[in-house]
């Protein structure tokens, strides 16, 4: 059952991106915000993409904030919000969704070991060599990962345009 509860504990738990919305009652909700804060922590950690760290930000903002306006909501409509994920993951294709995450799951597989290949490589190659093949192994994730944030953007226009063609048509 969702309650407005303690404030003074509603905002040690606002403190964690999730953590209040879940304090409150609102599950859902907060395991989305908890899910992404920490999964967008994860591979910024992996991969050399600190700039990621400011997409978390913005989430630990968003919580915070939203868990304080939820509770100064009047009580008819803090009863009336529904607990809902954040994503619909349900409205994209199975499919789709299957080889995105079978991807990233590659993807992030071969970094970490492609990094622990180089540390291994540390102890045999020349000092320059290893500090060659260490700045493009830093270099090309932040690469793949940009390509591919530019293919996903390229098909979900490409995806809005043609829906919008196909309303035309009728």
């Amino acid at each position: 059952m969702t309650s407005k509860k303690n404030s003074f504990w509603r905002l040690c738990f606002s403190l964690l991106p999730g953590a209040g919305e879940m304090y409150m009652g609102f599950l859902k909700m907060g395991i989305s915000l908890m899910g992404l804060f920490f999964g967008i922590l994860f591979v910024s950690s992996t991969l050399p993409l600190g700039m990621l760290m400011t997409v978390d930000a913005v989430i630990w903002f968003y919580s915070f904030f939203h868990v304080h306006n939820l509770a100064s909501l009047p009580d008819e409509e803090f009863y009336a919000i529904e607990d809902d994920y954040l994503f619909h993951l349900s409205d994209y294709s199975i499919r789709g969704k299957e080889r995105i995450t079978a991807g990233l799951l590659i993807f992030i597989g071969i970094v970490m070991v492609w990094n622990g290949i180089t540390d291994i490589l540390y102890r045999y190659l020349p000092e320059e060599l290893y500090y060659y093949i260490r700045s493009i192994s830093y270099d090309l994730p932040r690469l793949v990962v940009g390509i591919a944030i530019i293919a996903l953007g390229a098909s979900i226009i490409r995806g809005k345009k043609k829906s919008l063609e196909d309303l035309d048509q009728n």
